[in-house]
């Protein structure tokens, strides 16, 4: 049998090993050096703002941001309702409390109406944590407005979406913190690792101190505050930036992906996850709808195409609908489980791996035919 064709995978752009090496000449085997530094320019460079500070990953860079937003234990935080639970376990970790928040058909984001209706039901949270999900980002704008109306911290996850952008805006740069990741399936990746995004040297400069232990700048080891162990590796760094090389082929590379299969699959009952208008998404993942009456589920075409040895994957299941945030209040339109309910039911992620061949491609989206039924 064939190798399999997998969803993500890392690809190296052959320049990673130079800043390895030179991590290893040097002997910066640290979480601090060359790399680490040259890595956060590098990123800030790509973002055209803020202050970025390298973490261990991305759910380190959303804890960072709940401890500067000021979340304590009984606070309220609100949260996108579909997504993956690292966006929502930074806030538990804090004592907060959830509330998950639907999304709009437009992006499968949180949806800014349902935002101001949270805030009317349930009040002025300590912060809001919107998601850009599978690289296609939401209505940032309005979600940031509404947030700097109502005095509320507001915390961009963009941990799938380096390199897309909101109306000439990057994704990461919307509101007061964002996070990033680069994790192994990520559109570049460092291993492990992620970054916080700060719109002040000061909270940057926090950051860094809490991510080293926040020791405190005397001359003995004193601390004032709890600190974390959540700086990103020099070596880890070496890798990022030999990535962030081939960063704009990356993104190029997703978006032909998501092309071909929207071409391929035309004339097949399924549609593809939109982008609002002013949006430009990397296609980290491209994900699809069945229609609602396509005579299989989501389930039935993953075994068939697992079967073929294609690996694909379910939508993210919401997290209203999770059993350890079952207490948690949701907000959406009317009853039921919403939008986010209806495309974890309907939905699933193709391979979107950028080592794919067209030859490899072609026979993913013949194979997505074949379990519709077309």
């Amino acid at each position: 049998m064939r190798d399999r064709i997998l969803l993500a995978s890392p690809h190296m752009s052959g320049g990673e090993m130079k800043y390895i090496q030179r991590a290893f000449d040097t002997n910066w085997i640290a979480p601090l050096g060359e790399n680490v530094n040259g890595f956060e320019n590098d990123l800030a460079a790509k973002l055209g703002e803020g202050e970025v500070v390298a973490l261990a990953s991305g759910t380190a860079a959303l804890h960072m941001a709940m401890i500067l937003a000021g979340v304590g234990r009984g606070d309220t935080v609100f949260c996108q309702d579909l997504t993956f639970a690292a966006s929502v376990n930074p806030a538990m970790y804090m004592g907060a409390r959830p509330v998950f928040i639907d999304s709009e058909r437009d992006s499968w984001n949180m949806d800014p109406a349902l935002l101001k209706e949270a805030i009317d039901k349930f009040g002025i949270p300590k912060a809001v944590i919107a998601v850009e999900l599978y690289g296609t980002p939401g209505r940032m704008d309005e979600l940031e407005a509404i947030c700097r109306e109502k005095g509320i911290v507001f915390i961009e996850d963009a941990a799938e979406a380096m390199g897309a952008s909101y109306k000439g805006r990057n994704c990461g740069t919307f509101g007061d913190f964002g996070a990033l990741s680069f994790n192994g399936n990520k559109i570049i990746t460092t291993s492990g690792g992620g970054a916080i995004v700060c719109h002040s040297k000061e909270d940057a400069s926090h950051a860094l101190k809490l991510a080293t232990q926040s020791r405190e700048a005397v001359p003995w080891y004193e601390h004032r505050e709890i600190g974390y162990n959540y700086r990103l590796s020099n070596i880890s760094a070496g890798i990022g930036r030999g990535q962030m090389e081939a960063l704009e082929e990356r993104i190029a590379q997703k978006r032909h992906i998501r092309e071909v299969y929207q071409r391929e699959l035309a004339c097949a009952p399924v549609s593809f996850q939109p982008c609002p208008q002013g949006g430009q998404a990397n296609h980290w993942l491209t994900s699809i709808l069945l229609e609602a009456d396509c005579a299989v589920t989501p389930g039935q075409v993953i075994e068939k195409l697992n079967q073929e040895n294609i690996e694909t994957r379910h939508i993210w299941k919401p997290m209203h609908l999770q059993p350890v945030f079952a207490d948690a209040p949701f907000v959406t339109y009317g009853d039921g489980d919403g939008v986010s309910g209806e495309v974890f039911d309907r939905g699933l992620c193709l391979p979107s791996d950028t080592k794919l061949t067209e030859e490899q491609l072609m026979e993913v989206a013949d194979c997505v035919k074949g379990a519709v039924g077309v």
